[in-house]
């Protein structure tokens, strides 16, 4: 399975959650992220999806890698109540305004639009993202977003009280690859590798973020 297609499969399994009838009845109850109404989270969830066609349209300049992007990203060292982690909740309460059935109508339109635009983009098709100020390949990007589609799909499902999907082979691979290359990264192999193998050795916490 491509890239594009594990992105494909995490993006309708979010499509399903969010029609979730018990998605659309606590939509204004808070969510199991702090400062997040289900609401909010809901449409940063459709948020993963509606990015695509826009970065897509939005002319693109040579790539960064995949890790870099996570080295620039204001976000991953921000605490809650910073700046872009706010405005990053204020973005997904703003989406959340359209309701339960307009988000998820239109998460589910885009990516029946996806499936048949994807295929047919070039290996190497870049991306730019307007809100960060760069660019990436097409099939990093969507790494990206296959990772935050499966996390924030997690977050949903508690939020709820409703059973976490089970994600693909390839989306699991994708994210684990994702979050463990990240959490290396962040604390260094041997803190990471000691709380996989050896329980007795191992750290608080290895978060990639």
């Amino acid at each position: 399975m491509t890239t594009r297609e594990t992105y494909l499969g995490a993006a309708e399994s979010a499509v399903g959650l969010l029609a979730d009838p018990a998605v659309a009845a606590a939509w204004k109850q808070p969510s199991a992220l702090a400062d997040f109404t289900v609401g909010g989270l809901a449409a940063h969830l459709a948020f993963q999806i509606f990015c695509v066609p826009t970065v897509m349209a939005t002319p693109a300049e040579e790539p960064i890698g995949l890790l870099d992007h996570y080295a620039r990203a204001s976000w991953v060292e921000a605490g809650l109540d910073d700046e872009p982690n706010v405005a990053l909740r204020r973005r997904g309460e703003e989406l959340a305004a359209e309701g339960p059935e307009r988000t998820a109508g239109h998460a589910r339109e885009i990516v029946a639009e996806l499936r048949t635009v994807l295929p047919d983009e070039p290996a190497d098709r870049t991306v730019h993202m307007p809100w960060n100020g760069w660019s990436l390949l097409l099939d990093d990007f969507l790494v990206t977003r296959t990772m935050e589609l499966t996390v924030h799909s997690d977050d949903l499902a508690v939020s709820v009280g409703v059973p976490t999907l089970t994600a693909s082979p390839e989306a699991a691979d994708a994210v684990a690859v994702l979050l463990t290359r990240l959490a290396v990264r962040r604390h260094g192999l041997t803190p990471v590798m000691r709380a996989l193998s050896r329980a007795e050795r191992a750290p608080s916490t290895i978060a990639a973020f």
